[in-house]
C-alpha cells in the first residue's frame, strides 16, 4: 500500500537565493504541495534522510553541498526519489553542469524562470494528478 495516500504531498527546495526560494514555495504549494527550504544541499541531504519528499527543486549552484553533490546522495542513500529532482541553474556554460544534465536527464529550469514554467517541469515530473 503507498503511504502517500491520504497524506498531502512534500517538497523541498533547495535554494540559496531567498527570492526564488519564495517563488518555488508559493507555486508549489498553489499546486497542493505542503513545502520545506533548504539553504544548500547539506542541509538538504539531512533533511531527506528524515523526511520523505515526493519532489525535491535543487539549484545546482549551491554554498557547502552543490545541487549535483545532492543528487549523487539522492542517488546513493534514497534511489526511488532521485527520479523526482529538478534542476535550477544560472550557469548553463559549465561543462560540468551541462555533463551533468546531460547524464542524469533531470528535470530543469533554466534561470530566470516564472511560475508557469516551474508549474510545467513539476506536472512533467510527478504526473498531472497533484492533490
Amino acid at each position: 500500500m503507498d503511504s502517500r495516500i491520504g497524506r498531502r504531498r512534500l517538497a523541498l527546495v533547495i535554494e540559496d537565493e531567498p527570492l526564488i526560494a519564495r517563488v518555488c514555495r508559493r507555486t508549489l504549494e498553489m499546486e497542493g504541495f505542503g513545502v520545506d527550504l533548504a539553504g544548500n544541499g547539506k542541509i538538504a541531504a539531512r533533511m531527506a534522510d528524515q523526511q520523505t519528499y515526493d519532489l525535491y527543486v535543487a539549484d545546482i549552484r549551491t554554498p557547502d553541498m552543490n545541487g549535483i553533490a545532492f543528487y549523487r546522495h539522492m542517488e546513493k542513500k534514497h534511489p526511488e526519489v532521485a527520479g523526482r529532482v529538478i534542476f535550477t541553474t544560472g550557469d548553463m556554460l559549465s561543462s560540468e553542469v551541462r555533463s551533468f544534465l546531460q547524464e542524469t536527464n533531470p528535470g530543469f529550469l533554466p534561470k530566470p524562470f516564472t511560475p508557469s514554467q516551474l508549474r510545467k517541469v513539476v506536472r512533467t515530473t510527478i504526473g498531472t494528478g497533484v492533490n
